[in-house]
């Protein structure tokens, strides 16, 4: 397995979808990669020689944010956006949906298994 920018991408998939392997890199940015270093999308990962992936590692750390800068790149938005105290903070804070989900039904992702709470019993009159 070839390894690039720290990430072992698959060997026996066309380049298209191992690039997907790298965090940051989705369908679209896979193919502009393609095209930049000059390598047909269809080719297998396992053709790939040592100067070819010098060249994408050298095209990924000049044009894209990927793995660990992208990654430390999110948590610091999402840090801001909790000091700021502001709406999406305070749904992060919380750990609920931040973007206009409904959430009485639903948002299990987000909000985790359900936490059942102990209800009163219904008092019967007679």
């Amino acid at each position: 397995m070839p390894r690039i920018i720290g990430t072992e991408i698959p060997d026996n998939k066309p380049l298209r979808i191992s690039f997907r392997y790298i965090y940051g890199i989705g369908p679209k940015a896979a193919l502009e990669l393609c095209a930049k270093a000059d390598l047909d999308p269809e080719a297998r990962a396992h053709t790939l020689d040592e100067d070819q992936i010098a060249k994408l590692a050298g095209i990924l750390e000049a044009d894209y944010v990927v793995e660990g800068g992208l990654r430390r790149q999110t948590a610091q938005d999402i840090a801001r956006l909790r000091d700021i105290r502001c709406y999406r903070g305070d749904r992060h804070r919380r750990g609920l949906p931040c973007r206009g989900q409904r959430t009485q039904t639903n948002a299990r992702t987000r909000k985790g298994r359900k936490k059942t709470v102990a209800g009163k019993k219904g008092v019967k009159a007679k």
